[in-house]
């Protein structure tokens, strides 16, 4: 088999381009629509079906103006769509780019380092535990190797593979090292054809169902409010066509079309914002889930620890040595810090004492057997053994009084009970590993992360449990979390496994669980899932055998030194080490999760106070405010500051985000019906204050609901005093200069009526006072909200 490896070629770069050219790029194409299609799609969506319904009836009404408007704000809205699907595709392409998986192939007689998508049948690969299999292969030499396919055959323990035998794109190495040869890649694998015969219907999140619920509710809102102005403006002897112009543009402005295509936007804008804090997104509906979150099973190794030893303490036992001098030794018996991390550690430690290694004359390395390293160097013109190893060990190899080997064991105790590792060293006055003298015993840890323990008080602070799950000792585990702060009692697997029942009653008080397995973790996300308390759980892993529990949580970090099998099924996928880059995972998306709630918190309100003020005004007066121009207009207007509300600047919610839908709905309506007041005032002055004529006060209404609309903005998104905590900068500029836009639309006359400067200041003012009036109204009813919390607590507590 060796003479066979060794004569593997693999394939030339004009094979490869043949091959590549009859077979493609190795990976399965997502069904992306032509740009033609897109545009029918645009062409015949509900909203521009409406405009082109308000345009046509304009164009029979004779109204060729109003018509020729329809159309330019028709294409704008289009635009603004395209817009708004291309930012969002770009971003999730640019984070797909970054799970790029590379492997090992040999082309041209060399191994070399390329990305998996570049593969072509007939390729050579190299395979080692942990790599995702990226495409169909044939075994070529295999070596201890097993398998898990659970992704394709649903089987969960690995399979042992061996040569001529195949396996699947998807799989993934648990164990072993192979070279195997690439069949078939991309829609050809077997992976590819099952998809390309699987239902690609998805269950709707949480979040989809509220957006939907929020489009029913104005939509009925809108088509009742239409059907009544509709009976008033018929028995006011209004034209059917004028009625119906103005029915449709009402529907433009009402039913929420573009809701989802907003919220998508917010989303993917948070993702990107995400991907510049090394945190990749796989799963978009995740950012919901994760802002939900509220307990976070946290590996140790690597995510609360660095995941490097270093020497925590030195203990030596003689004074005739100086401590110099004792270090040298110790450093001489640590001969390969590049192999062996311990060696690196010690390495690290002799820096601070400013030490150079003596020169080594020979070594025997430690393994399992010796559980010890020996090395020989000069002293005084003759060979002396230096040994470093296992307490046990050095002990058995040593040679001391009772007094020191009090001190010895007491030391190595110690260091079991605060979770250390501890090693001794040892030295001889010849060659022979006999009758030692012991003169240190170094305390070992993986050292914890700077940031773990304000991360972990952060987290507590903002309602989310982290409870520690490690492999490692009991011992081990109860000084790491001593040492990051998190408070409880640490379980070991073998109580886990008898008192499962107790452990779930318990569960909320302990700080984490120690010696466990892959199967214990998986049992511990299912546990916490089904608690009273019905845990939004996220989950951390490294390794292939960390794929179920990751699958099991409701998001599953695949963190920063993970193998490629995890990064492919995790949600979210960390590209730097450590617990801080989690918390910033979580950070922003509760940001995002705020900014959708603020967003269908104000299109609501906004929806709600337009359409219920023009039907009162219409069934009151026989006529409407604004006309289908106009309407449609202020909904357009209002898109450019609702775009930049996912730029927003927001509070960090204190604990994990969920939607209120009372809470909303009844916000909705004060702001709704604040503005619905507005109006009517305002209406009862232009007419007998002002003595204004139907068509001035047309044009008044256009820029007073789209300077208070704007105005609402400020003080919706925020349950602050709105002047304690303003909107981003691109929150304000977006409405500062869609405020000046229907400024002057109304000041020349664009669409409408022109009115004088006078108006527009009156506006202004007046719209900026009923915004305190909305303010008013927000925190009348935070109060309320708060007192009625507070007596539901104390009754709970009586």
């Amino acid at each position: 088999m060796t003479e066979k490896l060794a004569e593997l070629e693999g394939l030339s770069s004009s094979e490869v381009d043949t091959l590549r050219k009859k077979y493609g790029f190795n990976s399965i194409e997502e069904k992306k629509h032509s740009l033609f299609s897109r545009f029918i799609g645009w062409i015949i969506s509900p909203m521009s079906l409406m405009f082109i319904a308000a345009g046509g009836l304009s164009l029979w009404a004779g109204e060729k103006s109003d018509a020729l408007i329809i159309l330019v704000l028709f294409i704008t809205n289009i635009g603004v769509g395209a817009w708004h699907e291309a930012k969002a595709d770009n971003a999730i392409e640019k984070l797909r780019e970054k799970l790029t998986i590379i492997v090992k192939v040999l082309r041209d007689k060399e191994w070399k380092e390329i990305s998996s998508v570049e593969l072509v049948p007939g390729d050579i690969i190299k395979l080692s535990v942990g790599d995702l299999i990226p495409a169909d292969i044939t075994f070529i030499n295999t070596n201890n190797l097993s398998i898990n396919d659970s992704v394709i055959t649903g089987e969960s323990l690995p399979k042992e593979k061996k040569e001529n035998e195949s396996s699947y794109s998807g799989a993934f190495v648990c164990t072993g090292l192979a070279i195997a040869k690439v069949s078939t890649t991309g829609k050809n694998t077997y992976f590819g054809t099952t998809m390309s015969l699987i239902d690609n219907t998805k269950q709707k999140s949480q979040l989809e169902k509220d957006i939907l619920s929020i489009s029913k509710l104005l939509s009925v809102i809108s088509i009742v409010i239409m059907a009544i102005l509709t009976i008033a403006l018929i028995l006011a002897h209004k034209s059917i066509i004028e009625i119906s112009t103005l029915d449709v543009s009402m529907l433009i402005a009402g039913i929420p079309v573009a809701l989802p295509t907003v919220m998508t936007l917010i989303i993917s804008v948070g993702v990107v914002e995400l991907s510049k804090k090394s945190v990749i997104v796989r799963r978009l509906s995740s950012l919901e889930d994760l802002a939900n979150v509220n307990l976070l099973l946290s590996d140790k190794t690597g995510t609360l620890t660095e995941n490097k030893i270093e020497v925590t303490e030195t203990h030596f036992f003689t004074s005739d040595i100086p401590e110099k001098e004792i270090w040298s030794l110790i450093l001489a018996a640590a001969p390969m810090p590049k192999q062996n991390p311990i060696d690196q550690a010690i390495e690290d430690k002799s820096k601070e004492v400013s030490i150079i290694s003596r020169p080594i004359l020979s070594f025997i390395p430690g393994d399992s057997m010796r559980k010890h390293t020996t090395v020989f160097i000069e002293e005084d013109g003759k060979s002396i053994a230096v040994v470093l190893g296992a307490p046990q060990t050095i002990r058995d190899l040593s040679l001391i009084t009772d007094k020191v080997a009090m001190k010895y064991d007491n030391l190595v105790r110690k260091a079991a009970e605060e979770g250390f590792r501890a090693i001794a060293v040892a030295i001889s006055k010849n060659e022979r590993e006999e009758n030692m003298t012991p003169i240190a015993i170094l305390f070992l840890a993986d050292a914890v992360r700077a940031e773990a323990k304000e991360t972990i008080a952060f987290m507590n602070d903002y309602g989310i449990a982290v409870k520690m799950v490690t492999g490692d000792g009991h011992d081990v585990a109860i000084h790491v979390a001593k040492e990051i702060g998190i408070e409880g009692e640490i379980i070991t697997r073998e109580k886990l496994e008898k008192n499962a029942e107790e452990i779930r009653k318990r569960f909320n008080s302990l700080a984490g669980f120690a010696e466990v397995l892959p199967k214990d973790k998986y049992d511990l996300v299912k546990m916490a899932q089904s608690l009273p308390e019905k845990y939004v759980v996220a989950v951390t892993g490294d390794g292939v055998n960390d794929v179920s529990p990751i699958k099991a949580a409701n998001v599953g970090f695949a963190v920063a030194n993970a193998v490629d099998a995890l990064k492919g099924t995790a949600d979210i996928v960390l590209t730097l080490p450590g617990i801080a880059v989690i918390k910033d995972a979580i950070i922003e998306a509760r940001n995002v999760f705020t900014r959708l709630y603020n967003y269908s918190l104000y299109r609501i309100s906004e929806s709600f106070r337009l359409i219920v003020t023009i039907a009162i005004i219409g069934v009151i007066f026989g006529t409407y405010p604004l006309t289908p121009v106009q309407i449609i207009l202020i909904a357009l207007l209002n898109d450019v500051p609702i775009i930049s509300l996912a730029f927003d600047r927001v509070t960090l919610a204190k604990a994990p985000a969920s939607v209120d839908p009372r809470k909303r709905f009844t916000l909705s309506l004060l702001f709704g019906f604040t503005g619905i007041l507005n109006s009517m005032i305002l209406l009862w002055v232009a007419i007998s204050v002002f003595h204004t004529p139907w068509i001035i006060i047309q044009t008044l209404f256009f820029l007073k609901l789209t300077v208070s609309g704007h105005m609402l903005v400020y003080v919706a998104h925020t349950e602050k005093p709105w002047y304690k905590f303003l909107p981003s900068k691109q929150v304000i500029w977006a409405t500062i200069i869609t405020q000046i836009i229907a400024s002057l639309i109304a000041f020349f006359g664009i669409f409408t009526t022109a009115i004088s400067i006078k108006y527009i200041i009156f506006v202004w003012i007046w719209s900026f006072l009923w915004m305190q009036a909305s303010e008013l109204a927000k925190r009348l009813y935070n109060n309320h909200n708060k007192k009625s919390l507070n007596s539901s607590m104390v009754v709970s507590a009586i």
